[in-house]
């Protein structure tokens, strides 16, 4: 008499810090709510209460006064109004997308006597992708100067090359956090599995290095300031610790967010996603493509619109 060996289910299996194999049942519900949610904060993102009533008051609150409408004296003045722009710019529609990598890690710390040191971790490591983007940009900007797209102030009744410049840039770390969303929800497999498995922390590199990334499309009133100055003072050098510090000032903010979120909520979302791993794929999942949606379509479909390219819907607010 022959007996029957019953199949043995394989464990899942984690390919990187952003998909851990256990994936929900319902990956289309999840998906198309994540989609509906990113749609709809792009339709309902207001940029002047972002940019005016945020920023630029944030800005005027630390140095005294109208950051927008007072030419950068200097290089000293100019490294400080970096940090201070960056600190005020946390909130634009630029940032947005560092919650889909904020997200994902809030709630991932063992213990609450080790939350601090344990927090900072993915913080340092987003910051060794930052880095290198923000200073290489900021190098580039003060060796081209003038004749960067970005330093243009015209207004073309068409599309600008600085206007063109951000719409591929956010287009790009748009579409990068959507991959990073379907993989982590096992629609397509994890595109980062090889390097994770040489370099743990590859996941937080590359978004920190797509943190970087927003200085290359961002035309933000305050930055804009700020790339003009570093333009014309043809100082590489400058460019690079400027563009440096204006990352930074973002990083600061979404880190105090990150670490309030992790003691506020860490052990309570650790016991349930422990209770229920598939949870922890749509908090990561969802993140990612809410981020990743927005940014597309706030920086590409919804600009058309306001250029009466196609047709998208205005909200009454904005």
């Amino acid at each position: 008499m022959s007996s029957v060996i019953a199949p043995v289910n394989a464990p899942p299996r984690q390919t990187s810090l952003f998909v851990n194999g256990v994936f929900p049942r319902r990956r289309t519900l999840v998906l198309l709510l994540s989609v509906l949610g990113g749609l709809l904060v792009a339709y309902a993102w207001s940029a002047s209460l972002a940019d005016d009533d945020i920023g630029f008051n944030t800005a005027k609150g630390i140095l005294g006064y109208d950051a927008n409408s007072t030419a950068i004296g200097s290089i000293g003045s100019g490294v400080l109004f970096a940090f201070v722009s960056g600190l005020a710019g946390s909130f634009t529609a630029c940032n947005i997308a560092v919650f889909g990598a904020v997200g994902p890690l809030v709630g991932q710390q063992a213990s609450r006597g080790s939350r601090f040191v344990q927090t900072l971790k993915p913080v340092g490591w987003m910051a060794v992708g930052m880095i290198p983007v923000s200073a290489l940009y900021g190098a580039l900007v003060g060796i081209m100067g003038t004749r960067m797209p970005q330093f243009s102030a015209a207004r073309t009744p068409g599309i600008s090359p600085r206007i063109t410049q951000a719409m591929i840039t956010f287009g790009v770390i748009g579409a990068v956090m959507i991959v990073c969303g379907l993989a982590a929800l096992g629609v397509i497999p994890d595109p980062l599995a090889r390097l994770s498995r040489r370099f743990k922390n590859f996941p937080l590199i590359l978004m920190g290095a797509l943190i970087g990334g927003f200085l290359i499309g961002r035309p933000y009133p305050l930055f804009r300031d700020l790339f003009r100055h570093a333009a014309t003072e043809h100082n590489a050098l400058y460019g690079a610790g400027a563009f440096v510090l204006q990352s930074a000032g973002n990083m600061l903010v979404m880190s105090v967010i990150f670490v309030v979120l992790s003691y506020a909520l860490g052990g309570r979302v650790q016991r349930w996603v422990a209770a229920k791993p598939s949870r922890g794929t749509v908090l990561t999942a969802s993140a990612f493509l809410i981020a990743g949606v927005f940014t597309v379509v706030y920086w590409d479909i919804r600009l058309l619109g306001r250029l009466n390219y196609i047709w998208f819907p205005t909200p009454p607010w904005t």
